[in-house]
């Protein structure tokens, strides 16, 4: 997979302390997007599950996969958030697909099978609003993927 970079002890990409991956790739180009140099799909460097888990293990923090968007490396972001899980890790993700375009399509499904919460939606510079929690615009939503399905979506509410 390929990597941009990976910080530890962040409190942006979710509740609490966390470990964000940022992935390279995304084609989504969303105007005023707070990470275009992580859309390149060749950028960063290329990191097996096994590297990736290590580092995430040095701090022991939850798990947000971000970029550049994870679910443009479907397969390996399916690996890591299903060994994440095993391990005990709560994992976001942050993606431009709506929730409902990654479960209609089966390579994107399984991506998001063992996240428990999906940051969907592209970022719309006129929907900016920089007093939300963990998203970027309004359209975007904090999908509770352990109560949702298709055609019925919940919304993450803090602490459950």
């Amino acid at each position: 997979m390929r990597i941009i970079d990976i910080v530890a002890g962040t409190t942006v990409d979710g509740p609490g302390l966390r470990t964000s991956v940022y992935m390279a790739g995304c084609l989504h180009n969303c105007p005023g997007c707070h990470n275009p140099q992580t859309h390149d799909p060749a950028g960063g460097i290329e990191m097996s599950v096994d590297e990736v888990i290590a580092v995430i293990e040095e701090n022991g923090f939850d798990v947000t996969l971000t970029g550049g968007d994870p679910l443009f490396q479907a397969e390996a972001t399916a690996e890591l958030a299903r060994r994440l899980k095993e391990k005990g890790y709560g994992v976001w993700c942050y993606t431009g697909y709506l929730y409902e375009q990654a479960v209609s399509d089966p390579r994107l499904a399984k991506a998001i099978d063992h996240i428990d919460v999906l940051v969907d939606g592209p970022f719309r510079l006129e929907e900016r609003d920089t007093t939300l929690r963990f998203r970027g615009s309004r359209n975007q939503r904090l999908v509770d993927l352990r109560r949702s399905s298709p055609g019925e979506v919940s919304l993450y509410e803090d602490g459950y």
